[in-house]
């Protein structure tokens, strides 16, 4: 046990085996615990089919291991990281609290040359800790704003199935003329601010508060997809197909890339006093959400302006034109990219108060003041909420209207026979390929013989001249009439173009 002067820690040499086997135990127990959690959760996945959700919670439980290995990693190398020395004046600057004194006992290998430890042993085991934090609140938020977005986009599965009732038919009837402001996607988007720039980005920006997606828009943007991808009159679940994208997109953004870990050493660079972040480093996520949103609802009011300058009349259905250019840089997968990085600065932001709060309690240098506790809290809790009720289906609806359609129209059984059908055919045509390369020099050189030992040949005119090459019967035939002189028969010519292929077709049934 510890010494009387409290000075001493305890080790295994001095705990009892009893209290050792305990912490054991729970640890194994709780492991186990939600290792069988999460493999019940695949099967009820994999019983309903949701592939790409399945393929998203493996993405997990490899961010799970290599958070382990992380933490294996910084477990190991606790000393000798802590044996690493630096100057003193490099040790003082970034500090991310002002004249704040440590009471942590440097390595004896920096003390004796009067340096600091580059990170000492308590600072690498906090470290471990706040590492482990960020990848939880990663993980939780993005399954929060996921929740989210699938609730508000059950309300699809109605107006999906009220497409194909007779109501929805009798009003888009194509023999039926209207004028596009009088329809009721004219309505919603062409106002009076319409045509200004910079007053249609404020009324995009406001729509997001109070009904993001309306029933009308997402009519309108189902009847381009089908136009533009299916025959007319197709019978298509436009719903299951954004179902399956959001499902398939969620994988992506639960991930941890490089570029997230990348930016996570940044944020906690940025954690310097000297950058003074509590003014603007909890807001980011929300401005760039607010980007987003602004600029999916402004995409659904170009379409409907494009779609004004052709024509101001429209029979039956608005017809909206799916294409890249409505998109930042012509690509809709950049939206994700954004999604994905304000879900994880936010996480993170959530997790670094967390650990300061849980390590160092409430009142510390990372947020002193109360307005600093309420922002981050406000901002931890309203952009889980907003990216998953406003952001997220908007996204979803959106992002359908590129130029190309993605794998996700087709159910996952369908796409992954289409997947091996398209590799078989690869092999196939690869296999044949090797085949006509095998066979060629032998048929030319047959046809060649037969060719020049056949009697119709020798009859031929000296002025008629023949290209035999590499090319096909047809080319030849084409280089042969080009090239006979003006007054030749050109009967005898045809019967040489079906004496040679007779004879190509002898010369191929003997090769065989």
């Amino acid at each position: 046990m510890a010494g009387e002067s409290g000075d001493e820690i305890a080790t295994l040499e001095t705990t009892p085996t009893w209290a050792v086997a305990t912490v054991c135990f729970v640890l194994i127990a709780v492991s186990l615990l939600i290792e069988h959690v999460l493999h019940l959760l695949a099967q009820y996945l994999n019983r309903k089919r949701r592939k790409s959700l399945l393929q998203a919670l493996n993405e997990v439980k490899s961010d799970l291991m290599l958070l382990g290995f992380i933490s294996l990693l910084l477990t190991v190398l606790e000393r000798p990281i802590a044996s690493i020395c630096i100057p003193e004046s490099i040790a003082e600057s970034f500090l991310p609290c002002e004249n704040l004194t440590s009471d942590e006992q440097e390595e004896s290998k920096c003390q004796e040359q009067g340096k600091a430890s580059l990170l000492s042993r308590v600072g690498v085991q906090q470290l471990q800790m706040l590492i482990f934090f960020v990848a939880f609140f990663h993980v939780l938020s993005s399954f929060l704003a996921f929740s989210l977005g699938t609730a508000k986009m059950k309300r699809w599965e109605r107006w999906e199935a009220e497409t194909r009732t007779l109501e929805y038919q009798f009003s888009n009837d194509p023999r039926r003329f209207e004028f596009i402001h009088q329809t009721s996607f004219g309505r919603r988007h062409l106002k009076f601010w319409s045509g200004h720039r910079f007053l249609r980005l404020l009324a995009c920006f406001l729509r997001q508060f109070y009904g993001s997606v309306y029933k009308v828009d997402y009519f309108t943007l189902r009847h381009g997809f089908i136009t533009a991808h299916f025959s007319e009159g197709t019978t298509f679940d436009f719903q299951k197909c954004i179902k399956r994208a959001l499902d398939k997109d969620f994988r992506v953004v639960v991930g941890m890339r490089l570029w997230i870990w990348v930016f996570s050493v940044l944020f906690i660079f940025l954690n310097a006093n000297v950058f003074h972040n509590y003014f603007w480093l909890p807001f980011i996520p929300l401005v760039m959400l607010l980007v987003v949103g602004t600029k999916l609802q402004g995409i659904i009011t170009k379409m409907c302006l494009d779609r004004n300058d052709i024509s101001h009349i429209v029979a039956g259905a608005l017809l909206v034109r799916p294409s890249d250019h409505l998109f930042w840089f012509d690509r809709p997968k950049f939206v994700l990219h954004l999604v994905h990085f304000i879900a994880f600065q936010n996480s993170f932001q959530v997790a670094f108060f967390t650990w300061s709060w849980y390590k160092f309690g409430l009142r510390t240098c990372f947020h002193r003041k109360t307005e600093d506790i309420v922002i981050k809290l406000a901002m931890g809790m309203v952009i889980p909420i907003l990216t998953g009720y406003v952001t997220l289906p908007l996204y979803a609806l959106v992002t359908q209207m590129g130029t190309t359609m993605g794998n996700s129209v087709f159910p996952e059984e369908v796409a992954g026979g289409l997947k091996r059908w398209h590799a078989k055919a690869k092999r196939n045509l690869a296999r044949r390929h090797n085949y006509n390369y095998l066979w060629r020099p032998s048929l030319e050189g047959s046809l060649d013989a037969s060719l020049h030992s056949s009697p119709l040949f020798a009859t031929l005119d000296a002025s008629v001249s023949l290209d035999i090459g590499h090319a096909s019967d047809n080319d030849d035939s084409v280089g042969l009439k080009e090239n006979v002189e003006k007054g030749e028969n050109v009967d005898r010519i045809e019967q040489l173009e079906e004496h040679r292929k007779s004879e190509s077709f002898e010369v191929f049934q003997l090769s065989k």
